[in-house]
């Protein structure tokens, strides 16, 4: 595991030294990282809302809620690299969790594989989110940049093969690469 000065080390000691009981410490973090995945879907699902309506200052007040969401991520990323840290000092499979429940009893490995498999699906989910509210950013800039484009010309384009006088082009928004 990487430590950073805001990263402490995860203590590897706490885990068992065989497969027997690792089922629990699974489970929490799967657990931890399901209600965080679902908390940070509903915030992004309350961003693109606040995005399209374009409430800047609910904008703002969502930002801590996403900046928390974030910190807890990146608490369930240490956990999982401290529980391969502690599964790769036993000898046990440590190349990600999936491989080390994949070595678990077969009633273990029944119960957390579509516990897996939920949180991959968020996590997809999560993308998506993230990918939308990226895209409504990115055409509300493009916007604005035309925006800004027709106020310092006028609303006059400056002609393209002319050397002075308006462009005979008219009535276009977009640049001609769109």
């Amino acid at each position: 595991m990487t430590e950073t000065s805001d990263s402490p080390r995860f203590d590897t000691t706490t885990f068992p030294t065989t497969l027997d009981g690792w089922e629990g410490p699974l489970s929490q973090l799967l657990a931890d990282l399901s209600a965080t995945q679902t908390e940070l879907l509903d915030v992004l699902g309350r961003k693109r809302d606040l995005l399209v309506s374009g409430d800047r200052e609910g904008l703002a007040a969502i930002g801590p809620e996403e900046q928390q969401l974030s910190v807890r991520l990146a608490e369930c990323q240490q956990r999982r690299q401290g529980m391969l840290d502690a599964a790769a000092e036993r000898g046990l499979p440590n190349s990600d969790l999936r491989s080390l429940a994949d070595e678990l009893p077969d009633a273990t490995r029944k119960v957390l594989r579509p516990k897996f498999r939920e949180a991959q699906n968020r996590a997809r989910l999560l993308q998506h989110q993230s990918l939308a509210n990226w895209v409504i950013v990115q055409r509300t800039l493009l916007h604005l940049s035309q925006m800004i484009e027709i106020v310092a010309t006028g609303g006059q384009k400056s002609p393209t093969y002319e050397k002075s006088g308006p462009s005979k082009a008219g009535g276009v928004l977009m640049d001609r690469a769109v």
